[in-house]
């Protein structure tokens, strides 16, 4: 497995507030790997970070081996390669199921309309929302919605993707129906990073899990190292309720 992020001695400061303190980590091809921890902990500031939402204050991401960080490395390169999934789905108000999934290709990818929405259909249809094409996102449910968010994504044949808290927004109902997405690509082998509060999921589908605390990874091991075995009794703190269970 050859590695595609790696991330050194990363720091994200808002002001004089350190909120991610010497990060490092990486991502080899086809992983999963789940990042959990409390809120305020630098989770979603990572992810952000990543994919360059957040300009980091110190360190190094690199994209198969170049720091994307570098003042000449070209960033739209790496952003059309490593796609991203929000939390508040981010779809385009004005605009179709299909369409969502259509803009992004011609305008970043340069594709034709045709072989755009031949990708968009077969996409939409493996996350079964072949029928809502022509539907608008107010038409739809939450879960719908991600799932469209989903496939779009999907469309720009990403390297990586990163995935924000994506049921958070979600009723307990639709939770379900967009893990069960995640987890039919984690099984097709792409390579994925997920900020995410679904325990059983971090512990189930993970390659690997990383605990965060105040900014810095407390953690990084195997889900069954993480949720049988923390080393770190914060951590265990952490997952009490769950290890109960």
């Amino acid at each position: 497995m050859s590695e595609i992020i790696k991330i050194e001695n990363l720091e994200k400061k808002f002001g004089d507030n350190l909120v991610l303190k010497d990060i490092n980590m990486s991502v080899d091809e086809g992983e999963v790997v789940t990042i959990i921890g409390s809120s305020g902990s630098g989770k979603s500031t990572l992810l952000r970070c990543i994919n360059l939402l957040e300009e980091p204050s110190g360190g190094k991401i690199l994209y198969r081996g170049a720091n994307i960080l570098e003042p000449k490395y070209d960033r739209r390169h790496f952003r059309s390669r490593v796609g991203m999934v929000f939390q508040n789905f981010n779809l385009f108000a004005n605009k179709t199921v299909l369409e969502n999934c259509i803009l992004g290709q011609i305008k970043v990818l340069g594709k034709s309309k045709k072989e755009a929405e031949e990708r968009s259909r077969r996409h939409l249809e493996s996350v079964n929302m072949q029928n809502y094409v022509n539907a608008k996102p107010s038409q739809i449910s939450g879960g719908q919605k991600q799932r469209v968010a989903i496939a779009r994504a999907l469309c720009m044949d990403p390297d990586v993707l990163l995935f924000d808290e994506p049921t958070s927004a979600l009723d307990p109902e639709t939770v379900g129906e967009v893990l069960d997405v995640m987890r039919k690509l984690a099984k097709s082998g792409m390579t994925m990073i997920v900020v995410t509060h679904e325990m059983d999921f971090a512990r189930d589908v993970s390659t690997r899990v990383l605990f965060m605390n105040q900014g810095i990874i407390l953690e990084d091991g195997s889900p069954k190292e993480i949720f049988t075995n923390p080393k770190h009794d914060r951590t265990r703190e952490f997952l009490s309720r769950f290890l109960e269970k």
